[in-house]
Protein backbone atom coordinates (compact mmCIF):
# COMPACT_ATOMS: atom_id res chain seq x y z
CA UNK A 1 0.00 0.00 0.00
CA UNK A 2 2.85 2.65 0.48
CA UNK A 3 4.42 1.84 -2.23
CA UNK A 4 1.49 2.55 -4.38
CA UNK A 5 0.90 6.02 -1.99
CA UNK A 6 3.75 6.90 -3.37
CA UNK A 7 3.38 6.38 -6.30
CA UNK A 8 0.02 8.00 -6.40
CA UNK A 9 2.04 11.08 -5.07
CA UNK A 10 4.85 10.94 -7.39
CA UNK A 11 2.69 11.11 -10.27
CA UNK A 12 0.72 13.96 -8.84
CA UNK A 13 4.07 15.90 -8.75
CA UNK A 14 5.16 15.03 -12.14
CA UNK A 15 1.98 15.71 -14.06
CA UNK A 16 2.01 19.05 -11.97
CA UNK A 17 5.99 19.49 -13.26
CA UNK A 18 5.49 18.66 -16.39
CA UNK A 19 4.20 22.24 -17.57
CA UNK A 20 7.15 24.03 -15.84
CA UNK A 21 9.89 23.24 -18.79
CA UNK A 22 7.43 24.19 -21.75
CA UNK A 23 6.53 27.40 -19.29
CA UNK A 24 10.64 28.41 -18.67
CA UNK A 25 11.02 28.13 -22.39
CA UNK A 26 7.90 30.30 -23.42
CA UNK A 27 9.15 32.70 -20.79
CA UNK A 28 12.89 32.26 -22.35
CA UNK A 29 11.79 33.13 -25.72
CA UNK A 30 9.42 35.64 -25.33
CA UNK A 31 11.89 38.20 -23.35
CA UNK A 32 8.23 40.01 -22.14
CA UNK A 33 6.78 39.52 -18.55
CA UNK A 34 3.49 40.22 -20.20
CA UNK A 35 0.86 37.70 -19.61
CA UNK A 36 2.91 36.18 -16.44
CA UNK A 37 1.35 36.11 -12.95
CA UNK A 38 3.99 36.72 -10.59
CA UNK A 39 1.26 36.29 -7.49
CA UNK A 40 0.59 32.78 -9.13
CA UNK A 41 4.36 31.51 -9.19
CA UNK A 42 4.91 33.07 -6.37
CA UNK A 43 1.88 31.09 -4.56
CA UNK A 44 3.32 27.56 -6.64
CA UNK A 45 6.36 28.05 -5.42
CA UNK A 46 5.27 28.59 -1.71
CA UNK A 47 3.36 25.44 -2.12
CA UNK A 48 6.56 23.05 -3.20
CA UNK A 49 8.23 24.87 -0.41
CA UNK A 50 5.67 23.87 2.10
CA UNK A 51 5.60 20.17 0.30
CA UNK A 52 9.38 20.15 0.62
CA UNK A 53 9.51 21.14 4.38
CA UNK A 54 6.75 18.45 4.73
CA UNK A 55 9.02 15.79 2.85
CA UNK A 56 11.85 16.74 5.00
CA UNK A 57 9.98 16.46 8.44
CA UNK A 58 8.80 13.33 7.20
CA UNK A 59 12.88 12.61 6.96
CA UNK A 60 13.56 13.86 10.08
CA UNK A 61 10.91 11.59 11.28
CA UNK A 62 11.52 8.18 9.60
CA UNK A 63 15.21 8.79 8.34
CA UNK A 64 14.51 7.65 4.77
CA UNK A 65 13.98 10.20 1.92
CA UNK A 66 10.74 8.87 0.01
CA UNK A 67 11.44 9.15 -3.77
CA UNK A 68 8.79 11.32 -5.16
CA UNK A 69 10.48 13.74 -2.48
CA UNK A 70 12.99 14.31 -5.46
CA UNK A 71 10.63 15.37 -7.64
CA UNK A 72 9.47 18.40 -5.21
CA UNK A 73 12.94 19.75 -5.36
CA UNK A 74 12.69 19.35 -9.13
CA UNK A 75 9.49 21.42 -9.18
CA UNK A 76 10.55 24.21 -7.00
CA UNK A 77 13.97 24.51 -8.70
CA UNK A 78 11.86 24.55 -12.28
CA UNK A 79 9.41 27.12 -10.50
CA UNK A 80 12.50 29.50 -9.09
CA UNK A 81 13.65 29.54 -12.94
CA UNK A 82 10.64 30.87 -14.10
CA UNK A 83 10.49 33.42 -11.20
CA UNK A 84 13.57 34.50 -12.14
CA UNK A 85 12.85 34.65 -16.24
CA UNK A 86 9.47 36.94 -14.67
CA UNK A 87 12.13 39.25 -13.52
CA UNK A 88 14.67 39.48 -16.35
CA UNK A 89 11.31 39.49 -18.58
CA UNK A 90 10.28 42.91 -16.76
CA UNK A 91 13.56 44.51 -16.72
CA UNK A 92 13.63 43.59 -21.05
CA UNK A 93 10.10 45.52 -20.76
CA UNK A 94 10.97 48.24 -18.88
CA UNK A 95 14.28 48.81 -21.68
CA UNK A 96 11.82 48.10 -24.48
CA UNK A 97 9.38 50.58 -23.12
CA UNK A 98 12.40 53.29 -22.36
CA UNK A 99 13.68 52.66 -25.89
CA UNK A 100 10.01 53.56 -27.09
CA UNK A 101 9.35 56.64 -25.33
CA UNK A 102 12.78 57.83 -26.83
CA UNK A 103 12.05 57.11 -30.03
CA UNK A 104 8.92 59.22 -29.64
CA UNK A 105 10.63 62.06 -28.61
CA UNK A 106 12.52 62.48 -31.29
Amino acid sequence: MELLQEFLEAAMVICFGISWPLSIIKSYRAKTAKGKSLPFLLFIFAGYICGTVWKMLVFYQSGEIKWPTYFYFLNLFMVGTDIALYFRNKRLDIIKEDKNKMKNVK
